[in-house]
């Protein structure tokens, strides 16, 4: 008798279910003009509008009017798909347009588009790393799964340097060839703790021993900055970095993945990389949509202002009710919770109860012990719908007699 694929596919299953860590996903349904209001359809019962507190379009710029006007009209005028790769039938003028303001955005010389921030990432350090004669890439110990599988599938030596340890850095690049290509791979900001990386100091190591600098801004792009390059940008360094990858799903609200560098670098990486070679190109209508979002986020820094100012009063109204916010520099707001159980049925409660929506976060995203609520609130989330938030959350806490202890 052969293997029993069934029945290890559901003991799998069980196991992620009796652990808490079971994947649930909401069936929600976005209202263009009425962001952060989506309308939640439950598995039984109808359909209510519910407040998102959790999503990635951190601006809101996914409802912006001239984001939808752009896509209406591209898909009015262009269709719906590319009709093909890039390099088959795929590169539309707009894909142009958007990759010279991504390289405007980032200083850079050239800058290149992807399916995803995802493929981004592991396509592009695949690419690097695995063509690079003996390279060696350093990579932070809390980087995104996406840099983790691009670094492991290029096959190339890989040495973890501890999260933002710049020291422990030091001491990995003193000790490797100093003939060998080398690539620092790190993020700005970290998603689901809300901290910065010290990029000054890691650019600084990476220049004395001669290896790239590789940036994941993800989490930064559209945030930070006078114009909404990222950290990068506010920190006054883009130049010091060889690449800058990013993302248009997130504080532009779209989808899509880039990165932005040197001709010569972009240039290798399109005519070498087989996720971007044998990729459908993105459809003309994201493209645009993604153009008219940059060029908005660029042009008005006010809402970077709103939005910090939101985290920082978030911040301190749940402070004040003594509930656990985790250390976070940025504007992801961690509300530490401790068990993966109790995490979801946090989250089921303020949804069935409160009309609010937060996804709970648990291994293998955070650490076991570390399970969260991780918030995001964003320039629409005005002081009536944090009045609800902090009362509910409170409710919650009680009700689950979750502890209130500070997050070291």
């Amino acid at each position: 008798m052969g293997f029993d694929y069934a029945q290890f596919f559901a003991e799998t299953l069980g196991a992620l279910r009796r652990e808490g860590r079971y994947r649930v996903f909401a069936d929600l349904e976005r209202l263009a003009g009425r962001y952060p209001l989506a309308l939640y359809r439950p598995p039984a019962g109808a359909p209510r509008e519910v407040v998102v507190w959790c999503s990635n379009d951190y601006l809101g710029m996914g409802s912006h009017p001239r984001v939808l006007e752009a896509m209406r009209d591209a898909v009015a005028v262009q269709g719906a798909g590319a009709g093909g790769t890039r390099n088959i039938s795929g590169t539309n003028h707009l894909h142009v347009e958007l990759e010279r303001e991504l390289a405007a955005l980032h200083g850079k010389d050239a800058a290149l588009l992807f399916t995803s921030g995802y493929v981004a990432n592991e396509t592009t350090l695949a690419t690097l790393a695995s063509r690079l004669p003996g390279a060696i890439v350093f990579s932070d110990a809390l980087n995104h799964a996406s840099m983790i599988a691009g670094i492991r599938n290029s096959r190339a030596a890989c040495r973890v340097f501890r999260h933002n340890d710049v020291a422990h850095l030091r001491e990995l690049l003193a000790g490797a060839d100093p003939a060998a290509p080398k690539i620092v791979a790190f993020e700005s900001v970290y998603s689901m703790d809300g901290d910065i990386g010290p990029v000054a100091d890691i650019c600084d190591a990476a220049a004395e021993f001669g290896a790239l600098t590789y940036l994941d801004e993800v989490h930064a792009v559209g945030l930070y900055g006078v114009t909404g390059a990222g950290v990068a940008e506010r920190d006054g360094v883009m130049q010091r970095l060889d690449v800058i990858q990013g993302t248009l799903a997130k504080g532009f609200g779209v989808v899509g993945g880039y990165i932005a560098a040197s001709a010569t670098l972009v240039d290798f990486v399109r005519s070498n990389a087989p996720g971007f070679i044998f990729s459908t190109a993105m459809p003309p209508a994201i493209a645009a949509g993604a153009l008219a979002s940059v060029r908005h986020v660029r042009a008005h820094p006010d809402l970077r202002t709103r939005h910090q100012e939101r985290a920082a009063t978030l911040k301190r109204r749940l402070l004040a009710v003594d509930l656990p916010v985790m250390p976070s520099q940025t504007h992801i707001v961690p509300l530490l919770v401790g068990d993966a159980v109790l995490c979801k049925r946090a989250s089921d409660i303020l949804l069935e109860r409160h009309g609010i929506y937060i996804q709970p976060i648990n291994y293998p995203t955070v650490p076991r012990g570390s399970e969260r609520l991780r918030i995001t609130p964003s320039p629409a989330h005005d002081d009536g719908l944090m009045d609800a938030l902090v009362v509910a959350l409170q409710d919650v806490w009680q009700e689950l007699g979750l502890s209130r202890a500070a997050a070291a």
